[in-house]
């Protein structure tokens, strides 16, 4: 067995047989060194210890395996067989799980072949594992009972199609593992929560007194002032290009579409962007008891359809002309899809409207959705305050 201890400035292992231990001191000579429990640790006969003795019962080795340096106690690594060197720190109680997993496998071994740097467990190292995490993964190293288990599993995989089991291995195997400890990562939505509350907030107070101002705008600025928003409220997109071109199959003319969306993939939508008329929405008096949009909506929402629908018509050919066409604005190997393109509609308020009136808004927002996302102003500015709201509470906890 092994067993650890700190002598001054020096880390301490301590191994101990009942039977006697000659055979390292005849390595020594031979060999000039010394393999030991099960083969993790190589030493040197400068890594004895100085008061080697032999215990009753037993025989015990002193060996030393690191040296403080700072806070930590450094193990150089061909203590441990490895390239890397390990350092360990002052505070961490070490045991021998740290070092020898289930089924006799080099932790540290097991680390070094995945990592280029060398090891820092504990201490406040911006590289160290924590000790906790350390023990969690520890605990992910798989015992017999799993890999027989794992076996099971993915025979079970393949043969079921030619035998009927009475047990379902795989099945068995992912519960069996889900019970097994998982390393907790670091929480990436607290730690930049305040970064995106006051992006957020930014843009929130941005629109709030864009609208304010909405006059001293004219469309062209208005629409590029919006696209920013755009772009942090809906971060898929990576490019807009402007009056992108679009063939019209059955004319053979070209049409010019106002901005066309390009998502990480490559595949496009289209947005259509107006100023915020008050009365752009749905109709003040009723048709049949019904609100209904007003030729603005309703010519916003056509003209967006018919861009999609010639769009889809132009297909690989199209897309091989648009990939061209802004091939010195994309990266190399990026191509444009089109693939059944969806719309935005970005137009009018809604804070004027009767609930009456937003009901029946809603359900002709809805007719449309499946092609066309209608949103009003009144929506951004819901949108953002429950963002904000939510970073709001994350910053706190």
């Amino acid at each position: 067995m092994i067993e650890f201890e700190v002598k001054l400035n020096k880390l301490i292992l301590i191994y101990s047989s009942n039977n006697e231990l000659d055979w390292i001191f005849d390595n020594f000579k031979t060999n000039g060194k010394v393999k030991i429990y099960h083969q993790i640790f190589t030493f040197k006969k400068s890594d004895l210890y100085q008061d080697n003795d032999i215990s009753s019962g037993g025989y015990k080795v002193k060996f030393i395996i690191g040296i403080l340096a700072g806070d930590y106690f450094k193990i150089e690594g061909r203590i441990l067989n490895i390239e890397k060197d390990v350092f360990i720190y002052k505070g961490v109680k070490l045991k021998k799980e740290y070092f020898i997993a289930k089924r006799n496998i080099s932790v540290f071994r097991k680390i070094n072949s995945i990592t280029k740097d060398d090891i820092y467990l504990g201490g406040n190292n911006p590289k160290a594992v924590t000790e906790k995490n350390f023990n969690l993964i520890i605990g992910i190293f798989p015992s017999n009972y799993e890999i027989y288990k794992y076996v099971d599993a993915r025979l079970g995989a393949v043969l079921k199609e030619y035998f009927d089991f009475s047990e379902d291995h795989e099945d068995k195997y992912t519960k069996y593992i889900n019970k097994k400890p998982s390393i907790k990562g670091e929480n990436l939505v607290k730690r930049f929560s305040n970064i995106d509350l006051n992006k957020y907030s930014s843009i929130l107070e941005k629109l709030k007194k864009m609208l304010e101002d909405s006059d001293q705008y004219n469309e062209a600025k208005w629409q590029e002032e919006i696209l920013q928003i755009i772009l942090l409220l809906y971060p898929k997109y990576i490019y807009i290009f402007k009056e992108t071109p679009v063939k019209e199959e059955y004319s053979g003319k070209t049409k010019k579409l106002d901005f066309l969306l390009v998502d990480s993939s490559g595949y496009t939508d289209i947005i259509e962007i107006k100023k915020p008329f008050e009365s752009s929405i749905v109709s003040c008096g009723k048709y049949r008891d019904n609100y209904v949009p007003l030729r603005e909506l309703s010519g916003a929402v056509m003209q967006v359809e018919k861009y999609i629908y010639y769009l889809n018509k132009w297909g690989k050919s199209g897309e091989d002309y648009l990939s061209k066409k802004y091939k010195k604005e994309l990266p190399n190997n990026f191509n444009l899809k089109i693939t059944n393109p969806g719309g935005i509609i970005i137009m009018g308020r809604s804070n004027n409207l009767t609930l009456n009136q937003k009901n029946d808004f809603e359900i002709i927002k809805r007719k449309y959705k499946n092609v066309v996302d209608i949103i009003t102003y009144d929506d951004l500015i819901e949108r953002l305050e429950a963002i904000v709201n939510r970073f709001k509470v994350m910053s706190k906890n």
